[in-house]
């Protein structure tokens, strides 16, 4: 066995237990070749109390339990000494925590020894490996491994995009695989004619085994599928073992398992699995339904070759009695993955995110830990340990962002200027941080004083720093036009304010959340307060941003030059102020974002009070006039289509001098002539399962009920999309081309009228339609 280094990144991390040893195992992905490295004598461990030694080393020997304790260099928030506790087995290791339990508060003890080992190296993602290198069939193994952090190094990864089709109990039809270069399916049934590449295998076993071969051989670095996690890997481990097959897909012929707990993970020895339902909503991209037919339709311009309602009840058919169009829909449904994953770049959005905070690549949500990730090392080399939930005792709410009682009305000019990632730009500013809000207490006359008796050290941080590396990185990542990276830092960045005010970090305190909101509000006042001694009406302000009302006759060269004299006039006071007050450098960025010409601000319902989040504006972007909406119906999943299509007419309409009142006469008219049918249906999400409501029924979990009982739904389940009208006798099922008996007069009453309330003077009109209805809005 020769001595090498390898640089590579981390595709799969484990830790077992070896001949009674804590052994963790890593795959890597190098720049020609797998790698698979040891790491050897590692022992988990936990942090206690220094006063709870003796009680601890009681317990744990009575036990019979094979351990070390020892004082440690580190110490509690409260400033407590602590001891290390260690155990030659990870057996033991659990053992102690079920013991210790309700007894003694342990430190530390729910981070895996594997993510820690990590952790404390600052690896993320990308590292060099150092140890006895042997060559095995497929991969080089490294024994007695030493790892150091790369930050430079992201690797090509190869993806596979999987699909099954099975029948309601999760019985196996057939299973589609696609790669850049390769397109199969895996089907059960005699060999016949079919227009895309067929396997075809005698039955469930065969089906398993074939599809073991074709992993491997294929060898992706990545799986890639829509809900692959919660279902088709689920069901495929299932499948294995109740038909005794090994699912041996792993690098090293290691077999997939699965772990349930608040969620379904997956583990194959190196290789990782992505789901890309998840992949997108980290990536922060919102749709009204995450289905695989309606984000292919909206990213792709591509239908699925099933798109009915019960695609379950068609698909048993066809693998009954049309197996060659089963496997081409199969086929269809990886390749639309497998397209969405390349047009989005999904795959680099997880590396990068991984580069950023080290965790693995299929972490998904993940904020507490991505924090944690980050933060924990840092804390360890400032001398203390992470405290647990609550600890301190603290507990009250702290404020949201800071929104402003707007002046509704349409102006013909409205300038945006926006703080620039305000939050981050206050915890940078004003030393926000965990650690520094201890050290902060412990010597109050050397500290920053923030809000609800919080303060913080000027020195002793480590958050500020955080923040400042992320900044710095993510003007890198848009310059090198990284566009991947700089949507993870940027993403990473706004949840850092998020994470301190929750109450499941480990590190929540409102005093850290509420210096936070509360400067904020400060800022925002102030800002407001400077820009209207300056001669300018502010109309709103909403958290970061600042709405300035300039004259009527101003054209927009002269808009866009006070726009930017006020963002140079509003950063030099911060900077002066809080050098002035603080002794602190600004970190505050207040921008010129947006002119809008024309820009309404409209009422709340019903009254003469602006309303708040919701406004409407026209920018000029490369030459082309735009309407923007912010929280007006055209952007709500919960409103109809004619609704969305009225508002952006109205507005238009109101915009351009136009009769609005016409505008308004003409789809009410539309409505009552049934030429609008299939813009009349609502799409709403269930809560929970359909029979779990039983007194507040709300209308599409009645159009949903009914529909089973109909036959028209098999059953409806938490997250179901229900698609329904309203008609004359209550709400219906929305069954594609057979709307009956529709109550038009409800949708004009509740999705035309409230919409036209809100325009300027529409309470002085009255409008009747064609028919025999009268609508008056006075």
């Amino acid at each position: 066995m020769a001595q090498a280094i390898y640089q590579g990144f981390v595709l799969s991390r484990q830790q077992m237990q070896v001949n009674g040893q804590l052994r963790l195992c890593y795959w890597l992905k190098s720049q020609h070749q797998l790698l698979k490295v040891w790491v050897e004598d590692e022992q988990p461990l936990f942090f206690i109390k220094q006063d709870k030694k003796t009680e601890v080393e009681l317990l744990l020997s009575r036990a019979q339990l094979q351990f070390s304790i020892s004082p440690s260099q580190l110490k509690h928030f409260d400033q407590a000494p602590v001891c290390v506790v260690k155990f030659r087995t990870l057996n033991h290791f659990y053992e102690a925590k079920q013991l210790l339990e309700n007894k003694v508060a342990l430190y530390e003890e729910d981070i895996r020894h594997a993510d820690r080992y990590l952790m404390e190296r600052f690896i993320r993602g990308a590292a060099w490996v150092k140890g006895k290198a042997t060559q095995k069939p497929g991969y080089i193994e490294i024994t007695q491994a030493q790892f150091k952090a790369c930050d430079d190094y992201r690797p090509h990864l190869e993806m596979l995009s999987i699909d099954i089709e099975c029948n309601g109990e999760g019985v196996l039809f057939s299973v589609g695989l696609v790669t850049d270069t390769k397109k199969l399916v895996i089907m059960i049934g005699e060999a016949q004619h079919a227009a895309v590449n067929v396997v075809w295998v005698e039955d469930e076993i065969a089906l398993l085994e074939e599809l073991v071969k074709q992993v491997n051989r294929l060898d992706p670095d990545v799986l890639i599928g829509w809900n692959v996690i919660e279902f088709d890997a689920a069901i495929l481990v299932e499948r294995a073992q109740a038909n005794g097959v090994a699912l041996a897909i792993g690098r090293d012929g290691g077999v997939m398992s699965t772990f349930k707990g608040n969620y379904t993970r997956v583990f194959i020895p190196g290789r990782v699995i992505l789901d890309g339902i998840d992949m997108m909503k980290n990536a922060t991209y919102h749709f009204e339904t995450f289905k695989l037919s309606f984000v292919a339709e909206k990213i792709l311009g591509a239908t699925k070759l099933i798109a009915q309602d019960d695609r379950l009840e068609e698909i048993i058919r066809q693998f009954h009695h049309d197996k060659p169009a089963l496997a081409a829909y199969n086929l269809q449904d990886c390749q639309l993955v497998l397209d969405i994953f390349s047009k989005l770049n999904l795959l680099e959005f997880a590396l990068a995110r991984t580069q950023l905070t080290g965790l693995e690549l299929e972490k998904m949500g993940g904020s507490v830990a991505a924090f944690t990730n980050l933060y924990l090392p840092l804390l360890h080399r400032s001398g203390y340990i992470a405290p647990n939930l609550s600890e301190h005792g603290i507990n009250f709410d702290s404020p949201g962002g800071y929104v402003m009682d707007s002046k509704p009305g349409l102006y013909q000019n409205i300038l945006v200027l926006d703080f620039k990632s305000l939050y981050p730009s206050i915890i940078r500013t004003f030393c926000i941080d965990p650690m520094g809000l201890i050290e902060g207490l412990q010597h109050p006359e050397y500290a920053i004083e923030g809000f609800n008796k919080g303060k913080f050290s000027r020195t002793e941080h480590h958050l500020p720093g955080l923040v400042a590396a992320l900044s710095s990185a993510r003007e890198q990542a848009k310059l090198d036009k990284d566009m991947m990276l700089s949507q993870a830092i940027k993403i990473i960045m706004n949840s850092l304010y998020g994470v301190l005010g929750s109450k499941g970090c480990r590190f929540y305190d409102p005093r850290l959340a509420s210096s936070i909101t509360m400067r904020g509000h400060q800022i925002m006042q102030q800002t407001r307060t400077w820009i209207e001694q300056l001669g300018y009406e502010v109309i709103y302000g909403d958290t970061d941003s600042t709405f300035v009302c300039l004259p009527e006759s101003l054209r927009s060269e002269a808009c866009q030059a006070i726009g930017k004299q006020l963002m140079a006039e509003i950063n030099e006071r911060w900077r002066a102020l809080l050098m002035e007050s603080f002794g602190l450098h600004s970190h505050l960025e207040i921008e010129f974002e947006t002119h809008y010409s024309p820009f309404f601000m409209p009422t709340i319902r019903g009254q003469e009070v602006g309303s708040k989040k919701r406004y409407v504006g026209q920018i000029t972007e490369l030459g082309k006039q735009k309407l923007v909406f912010k929280g007006m119906e055209t952007v709500r999943s919960d409103w109809t289509e004619i609704a969305k299509e009225y508002q952006q007419a109205i507005i238009r309409a109101l915009f351009d001098g136009l009769d609005t009142v016409e505008i308004t006469h003409q789809y009410i008219n539309e409505i009552f002539a049934g030429k609008v049918d299939e813009k009349l249906i609502y799409k709403k999400k269930l809560g929970k399962s359909v029979e779990l409501y039983t007194k507040n029924i709300p209308p599409q979990v009645k159009a949903a009920k009914q529909a089973i009982e109909d036959g028209l739904l098999q059953t409806a389940k938490k997250g179901v999309q229900i698609p329904y009208y309203l008609s004359t006798d209550g709400p219906k099922f929305a069954q594609q081309g057979k709307l009956v008996d529709i109550d038009y007069y409800q949708y004009v009453e509740k999705q035309i009228l409230p919409i036209y309330q809100m325009l300027p003077n529409a309470s002085k009109l009255s409008i009747r339609s064609d028919g025999q209805q009268s609508f008056d809005l006075l």
